[in-house]
C-alpha cells in the first residue's frame, strides 16, 4: 500500500469526524448566516480552534464575494485552496531534516510521555541508514530502563550504535558523550532520544533545556534540529504542548505521530497558523516505512477526498 493510500486510510476517521460535517455544510442550501454558523461549529469540533476557525471563515467570505459564489458547493473548492495555501506558507512545512555524508546533523527529539519519540527515532534511523548514512543513538531518556532497551532494539534492527548509561544517569551527560562519540566516529546523524515530560512540569522542562544547551555549546559547525513529537490524538492540548516546549528550546518543527483514525485534522492547521511551526513528518503506523515527510497537497486531498462537489464523489 502506498503512503498516500495509508494516509487516506488513516484519515478515514478524520473525515468522519470533520469532513462529513463539512459535507453537510457545503451540500445544497444557500450561503446565509446559518451556513456560516454550521461551518464554524464543524471547524471548532475538528480541533481547528476558535480563533483560526473565525479567520478561515472570514477568508472564505472574502473569496465568496470576490468570485461571486452563489452556492455552498462552489465554496468547497475555495476552502481546499485556502487550507493548502495556509499550510504551504509556513517555512519548512513538509521539509524533512537534511542529513549529508560530509557533516554531522544532530536531531533532538522531545515531547510528553507516550508521544512516540523512541519509535520516531528508530524510524528516522532506519530511513537514514538505508540512504547510507552513519547514525548514532543517544539514549538520553534515563528515567526508564525500558526506554533504553527499546532504543537498543531499534539500534540492533538498523545497525546503529547506541550510547547509553545506567538508568538515573544525567541525561545531559549522555547527550554530551553521544555527541563526542558521533564526532569521533565521523557519523552523519546523531539522534537524541529524551524522556517524556509533562509540559506543565517546570523542573523537568528545565532539564530538557540543559540537554539542548549542552548540545548547542558543543556542536561546533554541526547542525542542530529539535523536533517535537506530538501524539495527533491530543488535539488542542498538542498546541499547548508546542507553545511550552518552544519557550524552553527552539523547535525546528513537529513530528505528528499516531495520525490514525482517532485523530482530527484541525490540529495541523492550528500548529501552522498559531505557531508558524512546520509539520516535518507524519506517522501512520508502527512500521519502519510509516514515517514520511508531511505533504500539504496529499494531506488536503486525502482529508477532503470524496467530499468534493458538496460531498458527492
Amino acid at each position: 500500500m502506498s503512503f498516500f493510500e495509508k494516509l487516506k486510510q488513516g484519515l478515514r476517521g478524520v473525515r468522519k469526524k470533520w469532513s462529513e460535517g463539512l459535507s453537510g455544510v457545503f451540500s445544497g442550501g444557500t450561503i446565509d448566516e446559518d451556513f456560516w454558523e454550521r461551518l464554524e461549529e464543524v471547524l471548532i469540533s475538528g480541533d481547528v480552534g476558535i480563533t483560526l476557525s473565525l479567520r478561515l471563515i472570514e477568508q472564505l467570505k472574502k473569496e465568496a464575494r470576490a468570485r461571486n459564489a452563489g452556492t455552498p458547493e462552489e465554496l468547497f473548492k475555495f476552502f481546499a485552496e485556502i487550507l493548502t495555501a495556509r499550510l504551504s506558507s509556513v517555512p519548512l512545512m513538509g521539509q524533512p531534516v537534511q542529513a549529508t555524508k560530509d557533516s554531522l546533523t544532530i536531531v533532538l527529539l522531545v515531547g510528553v510521555n507516550g508521544s512516540g519519540k523512541t519509535t520516531t527515532a528508530g524510524k528516522l534511523a532506519s530511513r537514514w541508514t538505508k540512504d547510507g548514512m552513519r547514525v548514532v543513538f543517544a539514549a538520553a531518556d534515563t528515567f526508564r530502563a525500558a526506554a533504553i532497551d527499546q532504543l537498543k532494539v531499534w539500534g540492533e534492527r538498523s545497525g546503529v550504535r547506541v550510547i547509553a548509561q545506567q538508568q538515573g544517569s544525567d541525561a545531559a551527560a549522555v547527550a554530551f558523550d553521544a555527541l563526542s562519540a558521533a564526532k569521533s566516529s565521523r557519523a552523519n546523524v546523531l539522534l537524541v532520544d529524551t524522556a517524556g515530560r509533562l509540559h506543565s512540569k517546570h523542573n523537568l522542562m528545565e532539564e530538557l533545556g540543559k540537554i539542548y544547551r549542552v548540545l548547542d555549546k558543543e556542536r561546533g559547525d554541526c547542525r542542530l534540529e529539535t523536533l517535537l513529537v506530538l501524539d495527533a490524538v491530543m488535539g488542542q492540548n498538542g498546541l499547548a504542548q508546542a507553545e511550552t516546549f518552544n519557550k524552553i528550546l527552539p523547535l525546528s518543527g513537529v513530528v505528528l505521530s499516531k495520525y490514525d483514525n482517532t485523530a482530527k485534522g484541525g490540529i495541523i492547521l492550528a500548529i501552522a497558523e498559531e505557531l508558524k511551526m512546520p509539520v516535518r513528518y507524519v506517522g501512520l503506523g508502527e512500521g519502519e516505512d510509516d514515517l514520511r515527510p508531511f505533504d500539504v497537497e496529499e494531506f488536503v486531498q486525502a482529508l477532503l477526498e470524496g467530499e468534493k462537489n458538496g460531498g458527492r464523489e
